[in-house]
C-alpha cells in the first residue's frame, strides 16, 4: 500500500488558530492512543493514517506509553509509517507527544523532572524517526517537582529545536495560570491544553475554559465521546468487538447505565434532526466553543473516522437545540 494524497484534502475539514498562536488545526484530530500498538497490523494502521490526511486530519496526537505493550510502541508505530510512506509530507503534519506517567523502571522514568522529560523526548525522536515533534506536552502535573524545573525542561526542548510548541495535559485552572505564566516569562508560551471533556464530562467549562481564553491559550478535548458512550453503539446492548465487552478495555461497563443510553436516545433523535449522527452532534456541540481549538478522536474503522470528520461541517446550533442538551447533559 503506496500513499496518494487526495488533491483536495484542504477543500472540507475546517481549520482553527489554536489560541493566540500562528498554529491551524484540524478541527478534528486523530489520536493514537488505542489501535496504534503491540501487534503488527502496519497495513490496517496505514488505512487509517493515509484516510485522515485525505480528510485533511493533518495532526496525529500521542503520548510516550501509547500502545502498551510496550510502552512506545505507537510512536514507533507511527515511525515505520512516515518513514515509509509520509516523510515527503513531514511539513504538512503536526505531530505531538507527551511525557508524564511511568515510562521505565527507576525514579527518572516518570512525573515531571528535567531528567525524564528531556530524556522521554529523545526516546520519543528515536522510535518516531523524525528530527521534531510539533507540539510536547507534560502530560499531567507533578505534585512534588517545582513547576518551574518542569516549565524549564519544555522551555530546553524548543530551544534545542526538538519541539516547535509545548502543552500541558490535566492541569487543573490553578496548575494551569501558573505554568502558562513561567513559560510566558522564559520565552516559551504555553500552547495549548489537552483535557478530558464531552457531554458526560462538563468540568472544565466552570473555570478552566475562562483561564485559557485569558491565558491566550488553545484547549483540545480527548475522550469527546466518552469511549463510545456518545455514539450509537450500546444502545442495544454491549457489542462483543467493543472495549466494554473487552475485560482490559477502557470502558468501564457499570457506566452503561439506562439513564444514559435514555439520554443518549434522546441525543440521537435530537442529532437525526440536524442531520448529523449522535457523534457528529457530540463531537459539533464542543467545537461550538471558539476556544476549543480540536477534538481528538478514536477510530478502530475508517469509516468511523470518516463520520467524526464530518462532524466539523455543521457547527450551527439552534437556542432551543442548546436548551435540550443542557437538559439532557447538565454541567457538572
Amino acid at each position: 500500500m503506496s500513499l496518494q494524497p487526495d488533491e483536495k484534502r484542504y477543500d472540507t475539514m475546517r481549520c482553527r488558530r489554536c489560541g493566540r498562536s500562528g498554529l491551524l488545526l484540524p478541527a478534528v484530530s486523530l489520536g493514537l492512543w488505542q489501535g496504534f500498538g503491540g501487534g503488527d497490523d502496519i497495513p490496517g494502521m496505514k488505512r487509517m493514517l493515509f484516510r485522515a490526511f485525505d480528510l485533511g486530519i493533518t495532526h496525529f496526537d500521542l503520548a510516550n506509553g501509547y500502545g502498551s505493550p510496550p510502552p512506545g510502541a505507537a510512536e514507533a508505530n507511527l515511525g515505520k509509517v512516515l518513514e515509509s510512506d509520509l516523510a515527503a509530507y513531514r511539513d504538512e503534519l503536526v505531530i505531538s507527544t507527551k511525557a508524564g506517567y511511568g515510562m521505565w523502571p527507576g525514579p527518572y522514568g516518570d512525573w515531571g523532572s528535567r531528567k525524564y522529560l528531556l530524556a522521554s523526548l529523545d526516546q520519543s525522536l528515536r522510535r518516531l524517526k523524525v528530527d521534531y515533534v510539533d507540539i510536547y506536552y507534560h502530560h499531567r502535573p507533578d505534585p512534588e517537582t517545582p513547576p518551574e524545573e518542569t516549565a524549564g525542561a519544555l522551555a530546553s526542548a524548543v530551544k534545542q529545536g526538538k519541539a516547535l510548541y509545548v502543552g500541558i495535559s490535566s492541569y487543573n485552572p490553578r496548575e494551569t495560570a501558573v505554568m502558562a505564566k513561567i513559560l510566558r516569562e522564559m520565552g516559551t508560551p504555553c500552547l495549548i491544553h489537552q483535557a478530558s471533556y464531552s457531554m458526560l464530562k462538563r468540568r472544565i467549562e466552570k473555570d478552566l475554559l475562562a483561564v485559557l481564553e485569558e491565558e491566550g491559550m488553545g484547549c483540545i478535548a480527548f475522550s469527546p465521546l466518552s469511549q463510545g458512550l456518545l455514539t450509537d453503539r450500546y444502545l442495544h446492548g454491549i457489542p462483543a468487538d467493543s472495549r466494554a465487552a473487552n475485560p482490559s478495555g477502557t470502558l468501564d461497563k457499570s457506566r452503561i447505565t439506562e439513564d444514559v443510553m435514555e439520554r443518549v436516545r434522546a441525543l440521537q433523535a435530537l442529532a437525526e434532526k440536524r442531520g448529523q449522527t449522535t457523534a457528529q452532534t457530540a463531537i459539533a456541540w464542543m467545537l461550538r466553543l471558539p476556544v476549543m481549538t480540536s477534538v481528538l478522536v478514536g477510530a478502530s474503522k475508517v469509516r468511523q473516522l470518516e463520520e467524526n470528520a464530518a462532524a466539523a461541517q455543521n457547527l450551527d446550533f439552534s437556542a432551543e437545540e442548546l436548551a435540550d442538551i443542557e437538559r439532557l447533559f447538565p454541567s457538572d
